[in-house]
């Protein structure tokens, strides 16, 4: 049965991933607020009463703005590290359910297994995400400042993935930031630039790898011509043919990727 997968939102004005298979329908991180998650879930296959769990990388507010609201009104637990939970936003409110979980660390929802590890951010304790489902596997893998050996690892061998492009270095330091956010952005805590995610690529790349969505792109220091520009030059072949490339995008949901 098929690992079904759709991004309600990318980028730094809220974040979210829809992960389904047949029985089970988890949120991966919950950026935007709670009205306009349900209202974007209502464009995708799924439906938000059939929601199972919500799902925390780290918490940035573009990543759980609304994870408190969804949480309370549906009843939903929340999976995050103990570092998330102990740095969320005051915003955020109560929630429902707590399930910690550690870097490292297998747990598993419904029919689907969520491998979590460790990213480098600057956040309190970052994670990215394999889910598998009877042996299909999704990375899931934003907001990273170097792709470590270790995210190298853990995301081999995934049959779909859900990287960030976040920034042209030309334009960011072109461009409006402030120098020291420019650093920020630049450095190994930060964010991937549109040729880092290209280089990741390149060492992930396998004969089943059939999906990856370029994520997290800055609306002030990317486009998705550029994005779509720099995989031409760095991801050309044939070896590269049989992949479908999504570029996701912040105001609206991505196309439905089905994995085998």
């Amino acid at each position: 049965m098929p690992l079904l997968f759709q991004l309600l939102a990318s980028g730094s004005k809220g974040n979210a991933v829809l992960v389904s298979s047949p029985t089970t329908q988890v949120l991966v991180d919950t950026g935007l607020s709670g009205k306009e998650t349900i209202r974007r879930l209502d464009k995708t296959f799924a439906r938000t009463g059939a929601l199972q769990a919500l799902v925390v990388t780290h918490e940035h507010q573009d990543h759980v703005r609304g994870v408190g609201v969804l949480s309370r009104r549906f009843g939903l637990p929340v999976y995050l590290t103990r570092g998330t939970l102990e740095h969320l936003p005051h915003s955020v409110g109560t929630l429902a359910e707590i399930q910690l979980f550690q870097p490292g660390q297998a747990f598993t929802i419904g029919d689907l297994t969520f491998h979590a590890f460790s990213t480098s951010h600057d956040a309190a304790d970052p994670v990215g995400f394999v889910v598998d489902h009877n042996g299909t596997r999704l990375g899931v893998c934003t907001d990273l400042g170097t792709a470590t050996q270790l995210v190298k690892t853990r995301l081999a061998g995934c049959h779909g993935l859900i990287v960030e492009a976040n920034h042209d270095p030309q334009l960011l330091m072109n461009g409006p930031y402030p120098f020291h956010l420019k650093q920020r952005i630049r450095s190994r805590h930060g964010h991937l630039s549109n040729d880092d995610t290209c280089h990741l690529l390149e060492a992930l790349h396998h004969p089943s790898l059939r999906t990856v969505v370029l994520a997290h792109l800055s609306e002030v220091n990317n486009r998705p011509d550029l994005v779509a520009r720099c995989v031409a030059s760095h991801l050309a072949g044939p070896q590269w043919s049989p992949i479908r490339f999504i570029v996701a995008a912040q105001h609206e949901v991505s196309e439905e990727a089905e994995l085998p």
